[in-house]
């Protein structure tokens, strides 16, 4: 029988379970909190054997050293943790490993350990095998100082993988547990469930979706994650890794080779079309789906491995003026009002002419919308707005999932043809004209030829040598964008002569998590959620514009905020769960009990409720002027609280076009065959861009500039 750690009274349960048989008999025993140990390693301890940490999860004081097997031969880490609980250092030996490969990659994993004070880290591209044994060796390390207990796990007959049967692991995801069952036989996997309903729709979704067939295919744990949804992808792996365990298997035998040195045979491929797309964001499925409506054949080209972009971040909702939901819930609106809060919000550096266009088409949008069964009704205000003008799904979800699942079924009736994991790499031009993209999947190079060509690739909000180049004074801020934002297609637009607009203008969300760089929605503010700081007061009007108020943070103390809400909110708002379920959300039954869990002064914090309580009473707010988002006090318990502070949300500047959404040159003319929309554009958001403007963006100038490009194949 075979040893490993697993936690408290789970790991009682399981000695029993185990020893009694249970496995054999095809119960189906569970193991959580934490990575189980690959068994057939070595491993020596010099842990202090203190008594158990207490609830905080500090780690008990000493250095831990463990070995696992990699790519040439043992690996060492020693996880040295100080008086405090905290790990100070992490020492990994691996001189067996390939200098240029997993030698390289140990002083990286050291400092990834480190600085996650976790064995749960990435590892390092190109590097996999060393990185899974120094992962798995550092699991060990923090297992005891966690203060583990030991149980005993079956041992396959012979040479045999596994004890048959189904077992369940428990692994952290993004958004919370994720719980894999994985049933075997004697040396194949037979079937995985995933369950992590927890993880973010479009994103982490898309992993709990792909790698299971991927684990399956591979008949391997070791698979690369999904692109983009790393922390939900290794949530997975380990519970899968924590269930074969239980299954008796050796993970060590689960090791690929290093990729052998030299390129990859890849394939030339040509492919023609009407209209070629880029980027399969919310400005690229619009834009796919309306071309393919008007009867145009259509390639849509996306990087990642899955869909969505920046879209799939948007958590408010989509600004809209003289729309039907606002006739009928009786709120007053107009295009102009529209057109003025976004040229005031971006401080007047807007283009005029392209607000108008997109304003005057937002209730059409809306309409669209509706039409292809992708409803936002519920309107309310946002920071910067008149007037109730951002629309959301019914149910208060993220508007960015929301639109992005509809999309994704709108694009699958339509049998579009999507190519994913496929980078476009330069336009094609003859004569000036745009006539097509080279392009890079995974196993082939791509000519497509095609009439025009419509960029929706995004900003290069994560892209950060891009940012520094443009503001050297943003070096390390966080940022909410999606990991695909990188500018691409700005490189490749400027490449082909086009102008660029607005470059410099980055702006900063005020209310982002900076552990987790996620972002909380505009809509908790305009739903009557407060700002204070450390000393639990108010310090600005929370629905101010978005560099208005994030200024005002990083003049607080620490350069930071609370965000605070109470349950009335919450049950009226479905994007509050994800928070609350990815534990970043601070709660109590009182305010007091709140502040006290905040570290400010509990009277104050009180104080500062009770006058804002009153405020939303009497429809004034003589501190600081706010006179939307009121409709409601915080009042009914629990309440919570978020600490934030301002991130990188959204880049205005971009390719420069006109109201047709043609790319327009240097010289000022429109480049022939080539169209853009939404975040790779600048001119529409000025300085500052509103809440809610971003989806109006995407779904208004997709359209247009789908229509645009219908008509230039047509000859018009």
């Amino acid at each position: 029988m075979k040893k490993e750690y697993l936690k408290g009274l789970v790991a009682a349960v399981l000695i029993i379970a185990l020893t009694v048989g249970l496995s054999a008999m095809g119960k189906n025993p569970t193991v959580t909190n934490g990575t189980p140990l690959p068994a057939g390693t070595s491993s020596t301890s010099s842990g202090s054997g203190a008594s158990a940490p207490d609830a905080s999860g500090e780690y008990l004081p000493g250095t831990y050293t463990y070995e696992s097997i990699g790519f040439g031969g043992p690996v060492e880490v020693a996880v040295t943790v100080g008086e405090s609980g905290g790990v100070t250092d992490v020492k990994i030996t691996g001189d067996s490993e390939t200098p240029d490969v997993g030698g390289k990659a140990i002083p990286q994993l050291a400092e990834q350990i480190l600085t996650a004070q976790s064995a749960e880290v990435d590892g390092v591209s190109g590097a996999s095998v060393t990185s899974q044994a120094v992962k798995d060796a550092a699991s060990k390390a923090f297992m005891e100082a966690s203060g583990e207990e030991m149980v005993e796990i079956p041992q396959p007959a012979g040479d045999d993988l596994f004890v048959p049967g189904t077992y369940t692991g428990t692994a952290k995801g993004f958004g919370g547990d994720i719980n894999v069952t994985v049933t075997v036989s004697e040396n194949a996997i037979e079937d995985i469930q995933i369950d992590g309903s927890h993880e973010t729709e479009n994103i982490g979704s898309f992993a709990v979706e792909m790698l299971g067939d991927k684990i399956m295919e591979a008949q391997n744990p070791n698979v690369d994650a999904i692109s983009g949804a790393t922390v939900s992808s290794n949530g997975i792996i380990r519970a899968l890794n924590n269930a074969l365990v239980l299954a008796g298997a050796d993970l060590t035998r689960f090791n690929i080779e290093e990729a052998a040195d030299g390129e990859k045979i890849m394939a030339y491929e040509d492919l023609d079309c009407d209209i070629v797309i880029i980027g399969a964001g919310g400005a690229g499925m619009t834009a796919a789906i309306n071309a393919t409506q008007a009867g145009k054949k259509v390639i849509l080209l996306e990087k990642m491995p899955y869909a969505g972009g920046n879209t799939t971040k948007a958590t408010g909702g989509m600004n809209a003026a003289e729309t039907h939901y606002q006739e009928e819930q009786g709120i007053e609106d107009s295009v102009e009002v529209f057109v003025e809060d976004t040229m005031k919000g971006g401080h007047d550096l807007n283009d005029r002419d392209l607000v108008t266009i997109m304003a005057q088409n937002s209730s059409s949008a809306i309409d669209w919308l509706d039409s292809i069964g992708a409803p936002l009704p519920k309107v309310s205000f946002s920071g910067g707005a008149t007037n109730k003008r951002i629309h959301a799904p019914e149910d208060g979800s993220g508007v960015g999932a929301f639109l992005v699942t509809r999309f994704l079924n709108k694009i699958d009736e339509l049998g579009i043809d999507v190519m994913y994991n496929t980078t476009a790499t330069s336009l094609m031009t003859l004569d000036g004209k745009v006539t097509g993209v080279m392009a890079e999947g995974p196993d082939a190079y791509y000519t497509i030829h095609s009439k025009a060509v419509i960029l929706a690739t995004g900003g290069f909000g994560n892209n950060q040598s891009m940012i520094v180049n443009y503001r050297n004074d943003l070096l390390g801020t966080v940022t909410t964008s999606a990991p695909g934002v990188t500018g691409d297609g700005i490189v490749m637009a400027e490449a082909v002569g086009a102008d660029l607009v607005d470059i410099e203008q980055i702006q900063l969300h005020p209310t982002v998590e900076q552990a987790t760089s996620m972002l909380i929605t505009e809509s908790v503010r305009g739903d009557g959620a407060i700002l204070v700081n450390q000393e639990g007061k108010r310090f600005i009007n929370e629905l101010l514009t978005r560099d208005v108020v994030s200024a005002g943070e990083l003049e607080q103390p620490g350069s930071y905020a609370y965000i605070i809400f109470d349950q009335n909110l919450r049950d009226g708002l479905k994007a509050v769960e994800k928070y609350v379920s990815t534990g970043i959300t601070v709660q109590a039954d009182t305010i007091e009990g709140l502040a006290e869990q905040l570290d400010i002064d509990p009277a104050t914090l009180a104080d500062t409720l009770a006058k804002w309580n009153q405020y939303v009473a009497d429809k004034k707010d003589p501190d600081f002027g706010r006179d939307t988002g009121m409709d409601a006090d915080l009042s009914k318990a629990p309440y919570y609280a978020i600490k934030i502070a301002p991130g990188i949300h959204h880049t205005m500047g971009g390719v420069k076009i006109n109201t047709e959404a043609q790319v327009i040159d240097t010289a000022g003319n429109p480049i022939p065959g080539l169209f853009a929309a939404g975040e790779v554009c600048g001119g529409v958001h000025g300085g500052n861009r509103i809440g809610g403007n971003a989806v109006a963006d995407i779904v208004v100038f997709g359209r247009i500039a789908s229509d645009s490009a219908v008509k230039y194949c047509d000859g018009e």
